[in-house]
């Protein structure tokens, strides 16, 4: 399986979106000889290209690689840089953004990105209303971005919003034209795009499946340029089993896998000698989503009887190694607005049954939604479920693909109680961890937990009206420590990253930001 692609995307719609020829299946011919390729084993399906249907870690090589940005995030700490555009003027009422773009940007289909691509792929997303859009729905409204010139695009946004520049990085530009041309009914081309890519990025579409994963070759024009040993052509897989990722790293099948581990997995790698490891502080806490809206999970006594009920040192120092820290709070210890007195909850069963004996709602079993391939989700719904048998409460756990459970977490009713994931960082700024996961406007944008709280909004609301790093850290720090009062969540730790890289992989560049799935910054050995 993991040798083979499906058919191959027609040749006329490959070009279309800027992709280069198809390849034959099976791998021994698809690539020219004296090339460099590297190979990255996922535990996420590749299902959507479509940058802007899609807002998650587990598919943003996609949109790293294949689309641009005005804006980039590199390095750790991550750190902004522009992209796209080459300067940015800023109004001094903090509404108005005017960004002038690089000359010479081209799409893969050889023409010229200009400023009516980025006022339509703002448009597209306000008008699909998916991937990132509650990073924008509030501030940017239709209509009111605008193309001045070619390389002139002006934000005209309804209030100020301090992250404005962050969030800018998930604004990644398709092409216009060619996207247009495949529209059908209204639907800004999401067909089509599902399976095709139209982007300016470091690579190009050579070949999709959504079973399998996809190849993309190095877009030798990409106006940033290459340095000698870049990766020229690149192959995206998906393999759900941790071990056979391990295996295939450890045998030089795979260049890399994802950098958060068991640690025994991590021991295996570094005792065969064959891996070397990009070791790093991220900012990425690992944290039950808990459905707010369900009773009896509408009480709060509910949601802090279950935070006693996890046993946080076990599971942090007996199956995690104590490769991570407890994060007591969602927001990353290391990050600014996250209190440092925050207590947090312990593992304590009387407690618990304190708790319970509170719940006015009537209880019921609870079910977990954990994610298939991703062993510390699974593990994190056990402990959680033996600490509740132990009181003699029934937790089930349901264990599925996160492609499954993320459709579901738009909907209260579909959604499970609870699901052990990770609050990634995609842009480093506290509200990536508040306001956006927890503020009551973003039901269905964000807001999977479906928790309201009045101050909480007011707090997170006012923050983003604030340009001031100082005056806005109050208020995260005062929106955490109610998130914890109120156990809106269950927070567990923040993660450290253990990138096992092949030996012939000479470069990587890490950022939290995508933890290094940027291909662009790789040098490899041929």
């Amino acid at each position: 399986m993991l040798n083979k692609f499906g058919p191959a995307v027609g040749r006329r719609a490959m070009m279309a979106g800027g992709a280069a020829l198809g390849v034959s299946a099976g791998l021994p011919d698809a690539w020219a000889a004296g090339r460099t390729r590297f190979v990255t084993a996922n535990n996420n399906p590749y299902d959507i290209l479509d940058p802007h249907q899609v807002f998650d870690i587990g598919r943003i090589a996609i949109r790293l690689n294949m689309y641009d940005a005005l804006v980039r995030w590199v390095d750790n700490p991550p750190k902004l840089d522009m992209w796209l555009a080459e300067k940015v003027d800023i109004a001094p009422d903090g509404k108005v953004y005017t960004f002038t773009l690089k000359p010479g940007v081209k799409f893969h289909d050889g023409s010229a990105l200009t400023s009516e691509d980025v006022v339509y792929s703002m448009e597209r997303i306000l008008g699909m209303k998916k991937g990132a859009y509650g990073l924008f729905s509030d501030v940017v409204k239709p209509g009111t971005t605008k193309a001045l010139d070619a390389r002139t695009v002006q934000f005209n946004l309804a209030k100020p919003f301090a992250v404005f520049m962050a969030v800018l990085s998930e604004l990644w530009v398709v092409n216009s034209k060619v996207v247009k041309q495949h529209e059908k009914n209204g639907d800004w081309g999401a067909e089509w795009l599902t399976r095709n890519e139209a982007g300016s990025g470091g690579y190009r579409l050579r070949r999709f499946d959504p079973a399998v994963g996809f190849q993309a070759e190095r877009f030798q024009d990409h106006f940033a340029g290459w340095k000698p040993g870049a990766v020229d052509d690149a192959d995206f897989r998906v393999a759900m089993e941790t071990a056979t990722r391990v295996l295939g790293v450890i045998k030089g099948e795979f260049n890399t896998t994802d950098g958060f581990l068991p640690a025994e997995q991590v021991a295996r790698m570094r005792e065969s000698g064959k891996v070397n490891f990009v070791e790093a502080e991220s900012i990425r806490t690992f944290y039950f989503i808990i459905n707010n809206a369900k009773a009896p999970l509408n009480d709060v006594n509910m949601r802090r009887a279950l935070c006693c009920m996890f046993d946080y040192d076990g599971f942090i120092n007996n199956i995690l190694g104590g490769t991570v820290v407890r994060n007591t709070g969602i927001i990353p210890n290391p990050m600014w607005g996250a209190p440092k007195d925050l207590k947090g909850y312990t593992y304590d069963l009387d407690k618990a049954k304190w708790y319970l004996s509170q719940v006015k709602e009537k209880l019921r079993p609870l079910q977990i939604g954990a994610m298939s391939g991703y062993p510390q989700s699974e593990q994190g719904a056990q402990m959680l479920q033996a600490g509740a048998a132990k009181i003699g409460f029934d937790i089930k756990v349901v264990t599925e693909p996160y492609t499954t459970i993320s459709p579901k977490l738009d909907d209260p009713d579909r959604a499970h109680d609870l699901v052990p994931l990770w609050r990634s960082a995609y842009f480093a700024d506290p509200h990536n961890w508040t306001g956006y996961i927890y503020n009551s406007r973003n039901f269905k944008s964000g807001n999977s937990s479906f928790y309201k709280n009045e101050r909480v909004d007011e707090l997170t609301d006012k923050a983003l009206l604030l340009t001031d790093q100082e005056q806005r850290r109050p208020l995260y720090e005062e929106a955490s420590r109610i998130l914890s009062e109120d156990a809106a969540g269950l927070f567990v730790y923040n993660t450290k990253y253990y990138g096992p890289f092949t030996k012939n992989v000479k470069s990587v560049r890490f950022c939290p930001i995508g933890d290094a799935q940027d291909l662009r910054w790789i040098a490899m050995e041929s």
